[in-house]
C-alpha cells in the first residue's frame, strides 16, 4: 500500500519527500539524542567548577584549621610546667571556686578528679569552659547535686588532657 503510493509519486514530488524526511531525521536526532547529551554536559561541567571550587576552600580551610591547631597546642603547652593537678588546682581558685573546692586528686593516667561544694553553677561551668578553650583540658565526667540556694550545687568534675 506505502509502496504504491510512493510509485505513483512523480520523481520530483519522491525527491521533496526524501529531502524533507532527512531533514526531519537530523532534527529530530539533535532534539533527542545531541541536545539533552550537550546539555548534560555543561551542567557536569558546571558541578565540576562547584566542586573544584569547593575543594580549593577546603584545603584553605584545611591550612586554617592546621595553624589553628598549632596555636591552641602552643596555647594548651603554656602551663608554665604545670601538671594537670596543680593547673586544676590554680585555675579553681583563680575563677572564685577556692571556698568550693574541697579536693583535687589524681584518676588514671592523665586524669585529676575534683571535688566542689556549695559552688556557684555559673562559674563552675565559666572555670570548665576556660580550662578547656585555654589549656586544651576535656571534661569527661561532671556530676551536680543542688543544694540549698540559688545556683548552688556540690559536685564532681573529672578532667583530661585531650592532647596527650
Amino acid at each position: 500500500m506505502i509502496r504504491a503510493w510512493w510509485l505513483g509519486l512523480q520523481a520530483r514530488e519522491q525527491r521533496m519527500l526524501t529531502i524533507g524526511a532527512v531533514i526531519v531525521a537530523l532534527l529530530l536526532g539533535w532534539a533527542l539524542l545531541w541536545y539533552p547529551l550537550a546539555r548534560a554536559r555543561s551542567g557536569l561541567e558546571s558541578r565540576i567548577a562547584g566542586q573544584r571550587n569547593d575543594l580549593a576552600w577546603m584545603r584553605q580551610a584545611l591550612g586554617q584549621a592546621r595553624e589553628l591547631h598549632a596555636q591552641g597546642a602552643r596555647g594548651r603547652a603554656d602551663r608554665q610546667g604545670k601538671s594537670l593537678l596543680a593547673l586544676a588546682d590554680v585555675t579553681a581558685r583563680s575563677a572564685g571556686l577556692a571556698g568550693a573546692l574541697k579536693h583535687v586528686e589524681p584518676a588514671g593516667g592523665n586524669g585529676v578528679r575534683v571535688s566542689f561544694e556549695i559552688a556557684d553553677f555559673d562559674t563552675l561551668i565559666g572555670w570548665l569552659d576556660a580550662l578547656a578553650r585555654d589549656y586544651g583540658v576535656q571534661t569527661t565526667d561532671f556530676s551536680a547535686d543542688k543544694v540549698e540556694g540559688l545556683g548552688l550545687v556540690n559536685a564532681r568534675v573529672t578532667l583530661e588532657d585531650s592532647v596527650r
